[in-house]
Protein backbone atom coordinates (compact mmCIF):
# COMPACT_ATOMS: atom_id res chain seq x y z
CA UNK A 1 0.00 0.00 0.00
CA UNK A 2 1.10 3.82 -1.00
CA UNK A 3 1.41 5.95 1.42
CA UNK A 4 0.56 9.65 0.90
CA UNK A 5 1.24 12.60 3.03
CA UNK A 6 -1.35 15.95 1.97
CA UNK A 7 -0.94 19.17 3.70
CA UNK A 8 -4.31 20.46 4.86
CA UNK A 9 -4.71 23.94 2.97
CA UNK A 10 -6.09 26.78 4.89
CA UNK A 11 -4.30 27.14 7.99
CA UNK A 12 -0.44 27.38 9.62
CA UNK A 13 -0.95 27.34 12.83
CA UNK A 14 2.59 29.11 15.12
CA UNK A 15 2.30 26.39 17.83
CA UNK A 16 0.06 23.74 16.27
CA UNK A 17 -0.62 20.70 19.03
CA UNK A 18 -3.37 18.49 20.09
CA UNK A 19 -5.23 16.65 17.19
CA UNK A 20 -8.61 15.67 18.52
CA UNK A 21 -10.37 13.59 16.17
CA UNK A 22 -14.30 13.54 17.13
CA UNK A 23 -16.62 10.50 16.04
CA UNK A 24 -19.85 12.14 16.53
CA UNK A 25 -19.02 15.23 14.45
CA UNK A 26 -16.18 13.32 12.13
CA UNK A 27 -14.65 16.42 12.14
CA UNK A 28 -10.56 17.10 13.46
CA UNK A 29 -9.87 19.78 16.12
CA UNK A 30 -6.29 21.17 17.04
CA UNK A 31 -4.91 24.25 18.58
CA UNK A 32 -2.49 26.65 18.07
CA UNK A 33 -1.16 27.09 21.34
CA UNK A 34 0.76 30.24 20.54
CA UNK A 35 -1.84 32.03 19.13
CA UNK A 36 -3.62 31.26 21.00
CA UNK A 37 -7.00 29.19 19.03
CA UNK A 38 -9.11 26.59 18.96
CA UNK A 39 -9.55 25.18 15.18
CA UNK A 40 -12.18 22.65 13.76
CA UNK A 41 -11.67 21.12 10.35
CA UNK A 42 -15.14 19.33 8.58
CA UNK A 43 -13.15 16.85 6.98
CA UNK A 44 -15.86 16.28 4.42
CA UNK A 45 -16.90 20.26 3.47
CA UNK A 46 -12.98 20.77 3.89
CA UNK A 47 -13.84 24.28 5.83
CA UNK A 48 -12.22 25.51 9.06
CA UNK A 49 -13.40 27.34 11.85
CA UNK A 50 -11.07 29.02 14.51
CA UNK A 51 -11.80 30.06 17.88
CA UNK A 52 -9.47 32.34 20.00
CA UNK A 53 -8.70 31.02 23.93
CA UNK A 54 -7.87 34.38 26.32
CA UNK A 55 -4.65 32.42 27.66
CA UNK A 56 -1.92 30.16 26.05
CA UNK A 57 -3.26 26.87 25.27
CA UNK A 58 -1.77 23.62 25.73
CA UNK A 59 -4.38 20.98 25.30
CA UNK A 60 -8.19 20.41 25.53
CA UNK A 61 -11.32 17.69 24.97
CA UNK A 62 -14.55 18.26 23.77
CA UNK A 63 -16.94 17.32 26.49
CA UNK A 64 -19.62 15.20 26.28
CA UNK A 65 -22.24 17.98 27.72
CA UNK A 66 -21.10 20.48 24.82
CA UNK A 67 -17.87 22.89 24.39
CA UNK A 68 -14.78 21.50 25.77
CA UNK A 69 -12.15 21.42 28.76
CA UNK A 70 -8.91 23.37 28.27
CA UNK A 71 -5.71 23.16 29.51
CA UNK A 72 -4.83 27.00 29.07
CA UNK A 73 -1.57 27.70 30.48
CA UNK A 74 -2.47 28.30 34.29
CA UNK A 75 -4.86 25.20 34.76
CA UNK A 76 -8.32 23.74 34.17
CA UNK A 77 -10.90 25.91 31.84
CA UNK A 78 -14.58 24.82 30.74
CA UNK A 79 -14.80 26.36 27.16
CA UNK A 80 -18.08 27.67 25.35
CA UNK A 81 -17.50 27.68 21.46
CA UNK A 82 -21.07 29.36 21.30
CA UNK A 83 -19.81 32.74 23.51
CA UNK A 84 -15.71 31.94 23.37
CA UNK A 85 -16.11 32.48 27.03
CA UNK A 86 -13.54 30.22 29.16
CA UNK A 87 -14.43 29.44 32.93
CA UNK A 88 -12.00 28.46 35.12
CA UNK A 89 -12.66 25.33 37.18
CA UNK A 90 -12.39 26.31 41.20
CA UNK A 91 -10.12 23.17 42.07
CA UNK A 92 -8.30 23.56 38.43
CA UNK A 93 -6.26 26.37 38.61
CA UNK A 94 -2.78 24.12 39.75
CA UNK A 95 0.38 25.03 37.51
CA UNK A 96 2.88 26.24 39.64
CA UNK A 97 4.65 28.84 39.21
CA UNK A 98 7.41 28.76 36.47
CA UNK A 99 5.68 26.12 34.55
CA UNK A 100 2.84 25.81 32.17
CA UNK A 101 0.19 23.63 31.09
CA UNK A 102 0.69 21.52 27.87
CA UNK A 103 -0.36 18.28 26.56
CA UNK A 104 -3.69 16.14 27.43
CA UNK A 105 -5.75 13.46 26.96
CA UNK A 106 -9.13 11.95 28.06
CA UNK A 107 -9.06 8.30 29.39
CA UNK A 108 -11.88 6.06 28.83
CA UNK A 109 -14.51 6.95 31.52
CA UNK A 110 -13.82 10.66 30.44
CA UNK A 111 -10.76 11.77 32.92
CA UNK A 112 -9.10 14.32 31.06
CA UNK A 113 -5.27 14.03 32.04
CA UNK A 114 -2.97 16.94 31.13
CA UNK A 115 0.50 18.16 32.60
CA UNK A 116 2.97 20.99 32.94
CA UNK A 117 6.32 21.49 31.43
CA UNK A 118 9.33 23.76 33.24
CA UNK A 119 9.26 27.12 31.37
CA UNK A 120 13.05 27.01 30.87
CA UNK A 121 12.67 23.77 29.80
CA UNK A 122 15.56 22.06 32.41
CA UNK A 123 14.12 20.52 35.34
CA UNK A 124 11.56 17.92 36.47
CA UNK A 125 9.57 20.80 38.02
CA UNK A 126 6.20 19.97 36.25
CA UNK A 127 3.65 17.72 37.18
CA UNK A 128 0.69 15.73 35.31
CA UNK A 129 -3.27 15.92 36.36
CA UNK A 130 -6.32 14.18 36.37
CA UNK A 131 -9.88 16.16 36.05
CA UNK A 132 -12.24 13.47 37.03
CA UNK A 133 -16.12 14.03 35.71
CA UNK A 134 -17.06 15.96 39.18
CA UNK A 135 -14.26 18.37 38.19
CA UNK A 136 -12.09 17.30 40.91
CA UNK A 137 -8.27 17.90 40.05
CA UNK A 138 -5.78 15.06 41.61
CA UNK A 139 -2.20 14.80 41.08
CA UNK A 140 -1.10 11.67 38.85
CA UNK A 141 2.47 11.91 38.58
CA UNK A 142 4.53 14.53 40.85
CA UNK A 143 7.54 15.51 38.79
CA UNK A 144 8.17 15.71 34.87
CA UNK A 145 10.06 18.18 32.91
CA UNK A 146 7.98 17.98 29.65
CA UNK A 147 4.53 16.70 29.83
CA UNK A 148 3.78 14.89 26.39
CA UNK A 149 1.94 12.29 24.20
CA UNK A 150 -0.30 10.92 26.99
CA UNK A 151 -2.33 7.82 25.62
CA UNK A 152 -3.28 4.98 26.86
CA UNK A 153 -3.73 0.94 25.50
CA UNK A 154 -6.65 -0.40 23.83
CA UNK A 155 -7.59 -2.38 27.34
CA UNK A 156 -6.78 0.76 29.01
CA UNK A 157 -4.24 -1.05 31.24
CA UNK A 158 -0.99 1.17 30.28
CA UNK A 159 -0.75 4.58 30.42
CA UNK A 160 1.88 6.55 28.46
CA UNK A 161 3.44 9.87 28.96
CA UNK A 162 6.87 11.39 27.50
CA UNK A 163 8.84 13.45 29.08
CA UNK A 164 10.17 15.69 26.21
CA UNK A 165 13.44 17.03 28.85
CA UNK A 166 14.47 13.75 29.35
CA UNK A 167 13.53 12.41 25.55
CA UNK A 168 12.37 9.30 27.30
CA UNK A 169 8.37 7.75 27.08
CA UNK A 170 7.70 5.94 30.32
CA UNK A 171 4.59 3.75 30.68
CA UNK A 172 2.64 3.22 33.77
CA UNK A 173 0.07 0.47 35.31
CA UNK A 174 -3.49 2.36 34.91
CA UNK A 175 -6.19 1.29 36.32
CA UNK A 176 -9.13 2.79 35.03
CA UNK A 177 -11.44 2.28 37.99
CA UNK A 178 -9.58 4.32 40.01
CA UNK A 179 -7.56 6.47 37.94
CA UNK A 180 -4.18 5.70 39.51
CA UNK A 181 -0.97 5.06 38.00
CA UNK A 182 1.56 2.50 39.14
CA UNK A 183 4.96 0.85 38.29
CA UNK A 184 6.39 3.24 35.83
CA UNK A 185 9.32 2.21 33.75
CA UNK A 186 10.74 3.86 30.84
CA UNK A 187 9.22 2.36 27.35
CA UNK A 188 11.30 3.74 24.85
CA UNK A 189 14.16 6.40 24.51
CA UNK A 190 14.32 8.88 21.50
CA UNK A 191 18.07 9.86 21.67
CA UNK A 192 19.46 9.04 18.77
CA UNK A 193 16.33 10.05 16.50
CA UNK A 194 17.04 13.25 16.15
CA UNK A 195 14.46 14.93 18.35
CA UNK A 196 12.35 14.84 21.59
CA UNK A 197 9.44 12.72 21.70
CA UNK A 198 5.93 14.76 21.64
CA UNK A 199 2.07 14.49 21.03
CA UNK A 200 1.49 10.58 20.72
CA UNK A 201 -1.81 8.54 20.34
CA UNK A 202 -1.95 4.57 20.35
CA UNK A 203 -4.08 2.78 17.32
CA UNK A 204 -6.50 0.15 17.55
CA UNK A 205 -3.53 -2.63 17.37
CA UNK A 206 -2.13 -1.32 20.56
CA UNK A 207 1.32 0.75 18.39
CA UNK A 208 1.85 3.74 19.82
CA UNK A 209 2.87 6.51 17.20
CA UNK A 210 5.05 9.24 18.55
CA UNK A 211 5.71 12.51 16.70
CA UNK A 212 9.56 13.30 16.87
CA UNK A 213 9.65 17.07 17.36
CA UNK A 214 13.30 18.59 15.84
CA UNK A 215 13.64 15.14 13.72
CA UNK A 216 11.28 15.80 11.73
CA UNK A 217 10.01 12.28 11.33
CA UNK A 218 6.82 10.09 13.46
CA UNK A 219 8.09 6.65 14.72
CA UNK A 220 5.51 3.53 15.79
CA UNK A 221 6.88 1.44 18.71
CA UNK A 222 4.90 -1.88 19.01
CA UNK A 223 4.16 -2.84 22.33
CA UNK A 224 7.08 -3.96 23.26
CA UNK A 225 9.08 -0.80 22.82
CA UNK A 226 10.86 -1.88 19.76
CA UNK A 227 10.43 0.30 16.45
CA UNK A 228 8.04 -1.09 13.89
CA UNK A 229 8.54 1.49 11.59
CA UNK A 230 9.69 5.58 10.59
CA UNK A 231 7.95 8.19 8.44
CA UNK A 232 9.83 11.21 7.28
CA UNK A 233 7.51 14.19 7.49
CA UNK A 234 7.72 17.42 5.50
CA UNK A 235 8.49 19.67 8.32
CA UNK A 236 11.17 19.12 10.72
CA UNK A 237 9.28 20.38 13.86
CA UNK A 238 6.26 17.84 14.09
CA UNK A 239 4.22 18.47 17.30
CA UNK A 240 1.17 15.45 17.72
CA UNK A 241 -0.64 13.12 16.09
CA UNK A 242 -4.07 11.51 15.89
CA UNK A 243 -5.97 9.10 14.12
CA UNK A 244 -9.52 9.96 12.06
CA UNK A 245 -11.35 9.82 9.02
CA UNK A 246 -14.46 8.09 8.95
CA UNK A 247 -12.79 4.43 8.81
CA UNK A 248 -10.09 6.18 11.35
CA UNK A 249 -7.37 5.15 8.90
CA UNK A 250 -5.76 8.92 8.34
CA UNK A 251 -3.22 10.01 10.59
CA UNK A 252 -3.20 13.47 11.31
CA UNK A 253 -0.20 15.46 11.42
CA UNK A 254 -0.03 18.79 13.70
CA UNK A 255 3.45 21.06 13.37
CA UNK A 256 5.45 24.12 14.65
CA UNK A 257 5.77 27.12 12.45
CA UNK A 258 8.08 29.26 14.42
CA UNK A 259 11.34 28.72 15.54
CA UNK A 260 11.56 27.02 19.48
CA UNK A 261 14.25 25.77 20.92
CA UNK A 262 16.90 26.38 18.45
CA UNK A 263 14.97 24.36 15.90
CA UNK A 264 13.98 25.85 12.50
CA UNK A 265 10.23 25.31 11.56
CA UNK A 266 11.73 25.10 7.28
CA UNK A 267 9.01 26.20 4.71
CA UNK A 268 6.14 23.58 5.69
CA UNK A 269 6.44 24.36 9.65
CA UNK A 270 2.93 25.04 11.05
CA UNK A 271 1.07 23.14 8.42
CA UNK A 272 -1.47 20.22 9.55
CA UNK A 273 -1.07 16.68 7.38
CA UNK A 274 -2.82 13.93 6.86
CA UNK A 275 -1.31 10.48 6.23
CA UNK A 276 -3.27 8.21 4.22
CA UNK A 277 -2.03 4.45 3.10
CA UNK A 278 -0.57 3.41 6.65
CA UNK A 279 -2.48 0.45 6.73
CA UNK A 280 -3.35 1.11 10.51
CA UNK A 281 -6.14 2.44 12.08
CA UNK A 282 -6.95 4.43 15.57
CA UNK A 283 -9.63 4.31 18.34
CA UNK A 284 -12.19 6.33 19.52
CA UNK A 285 -11.24 9.49 21.44
CA UNK A 286 -13.52 9.96 24.53
CA UNK A 287 -14.85 12.81 25.33
CA UNK A 288 -14.76 14.34 29.02
CA UNK A 289 -16.97 13.34 31.29
CA UNK A 290 -17.47 16.76 33.45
Amino acid sequence: MTISIERIGGVKTQLGEGPVWDITEQALYWIDGAAPAIYRLDAAANTIKSWKTPKPIGSFALRERGGAVCALNDGFYLFDFASGNATPLPDGLVAKQGTNFNDGKTDALGRFIAGTLDADFAKSVGSVYSLDGSLKCTVLEPEIGCTNGPCFSPDNRTFYCSDSITRIIFAYDYDLASGKVSNKREFASTRGLGGVPDGATVDAEGNLWSAIAGGGKLVCYTPDGSIARTIEMPAPIVTSVMFGGANLDVLYVTSIGMKVLGMEPGPEGGALFAIKGLGSKGKPEPRFAG
